[in-house]
């Protein structure tokens, strides 16, 4: 499969959170077999898929053996299990105008697991919700907002996770153990700022990533 990182810039919108829209899916996109009865496919290790993420920190195209994939952060993780022969949205049929967060999820639910940490493992993925406000309706009422990738965890509990936020493709942390805090007494980033602050916002709005996380999951073998 040929797949390619560049880093050519192209026009996004500068937002923190990722603005994945909702999703036309044509009918050849559904599966006309159901998860259970396909035939046993041997599921890449955590660290392929890992090293197939960190690859993309700082592109800003991606092209997936001339598929169109989405630069935003459910595009982003989709193109990184492609390339190890997983579609995440190959999913069973959902809403019909989900965006690509929820497909992923909706893969999971079918063919993976979740589970609420705190530790992480390496190659997992990590969702959020309320990252912006998807519906429009001004209230944090928005569930499954972004999706990244676990690369690691480090001893004082911080997960680092691979998404694309705002210009780029980045490394982001999340410490479910402080969720509320920004950073350490000692100037480390403890969970990153993943929704933009609007005039609107009531005073209890989350922002960080450790008052966002909803869950992680796992299609990878240990």
């Amino acid at each position: 499969m040929r797949f390619l990182f560049t880093m050519t810039t192209i026009t996004i919108a500068t937002l923190v959170g990722c603005v994945t829209q909702p999703i036309e899916r044509s009918r050849t996109s559904v599966p006309t077999e159901r998860p259970c009865c396909r035939s046993a496919q041997r599921a890449p290790s955590r660290n392929a898929i890992v090293q197939t993420a960190a690859q993309l920190v700082g592109a800003t195209t991606i092209d997936s053996n001339g598929r169109r994939i989405a630069y935003d952060c459910a595009g982003v993780t989709r193109a990184v299990f492609l390339r190890h022969g997983i579609d995440l949205y190959d999913a069973e049929p959902i809403a019909p105008h989900a965006n690509g967060v929820r497909i992923i999820y909706a893969h999971i639910r079918q063919q993976g697991s979740f589970y609420q940490g705190p530790v992480a493992h390496p190659g997992d993925l990590v969702f959020f919700n309320n990252t912006w406000d998807y519906n429009g309706d001004g209230k944090v009422n928005d569930p499954l907002t972004h999706v990244g990738i676990v690369e690691r965890q480090e001893p004082d509990g911080t997960i680092v996770f691979i998404s694309r936020v705002a210009k780029a493709i980045e490394r982001y942390r999340m410490n479910l153990r402080q969720p509320n805090t920004h950073k350490a007494a000692d100037g480390r980033i403890l969970n990153d700022y993943l929704r933009r602050k609007h005039v609107r916002d009531s005073d209890n709005t989350p922002y960080l990533t450790g008052q966002l996380f909803a869950q992680f999951a796992s299609q990878v073998r240990h």
